[in-house]
C-alpha cells in the first residue's frame, strides 16, 4: 500500500503559479502511476494531470494543457503539480492518487489509494 499526503495548494491571484506536491510513502512510489484530480464545489471530481510508472508519459485535460505540468521525483517519492497562469475556474480541492499499474489515465476508477486533498483558490 501507499499513503499520499498532498500539500502546497493555497489562495492566488489569477495569472499566479502554485506547485503542488504529492508525498509518497509505504510501498515504493515508483511502482505507482500518478494521477491529479480537481474537485470543485457542487460539481464531481474531474481529471487534470497523469503520467505513468517511469514518468515518460503524461496527459493532461484540455482546460490546463499548456499551464499544468505534471512530473515526479522517485528518489524523494513525491509527485508534483506546477500549475503556472491560473484562473479563477481552477479553484477546487486537488487531490493526488495512485495507480498500482503503469498508467492510470483518467479513469477515477483505476485509482487505488488517494490522499486526502489540498485546497486551490485562485482570485479574479
Amino acid at each position: 500500500q501507499v499513503q499520499l499526503v498532498e500539500s502546497g495548494g493555497g489562495l492566488v491571484q489569477a495569472g499566479g503559479s502554485l506547485r503542488l506536491s504529492c508525498a509518497a510513502s509505504g510501498r515504493s512510489f515508483s511502482t505507482y502511476a500518478m494521477g491529479w484530480f480537481r474537485q470543485a464545489p457542487g460539481k464531481e471530481r474531474e481529471f487534470v494531470a497523469a503520467t505513468s510508472r517511469n514518468g515518460e508519459i503524461t496527459d493532461y485535460a484540455g482546460s490546463v494543457k499548456g499551464r499544468f505540468t505534471v512530473s515526479r521525483d522517485s528518489a524523494k517519492n513525491t509527485g508534483y503539480l506546477q500549475m503556472n497562469s491560473l484562473k479563477p475556474e481552477d479553484t477546487a480541492v486537488y487531490y493526488c492518487a495512485a495507480d498500482g499499474g503503469f498508467w492510470g489515465g483518467s479513469n477515477l476508477a483505476k485509482y487505488d489509494y488517494w490522499g486526502q486533498g489540498t485546497q486551490v483558490t485562485v482570485s479574479s
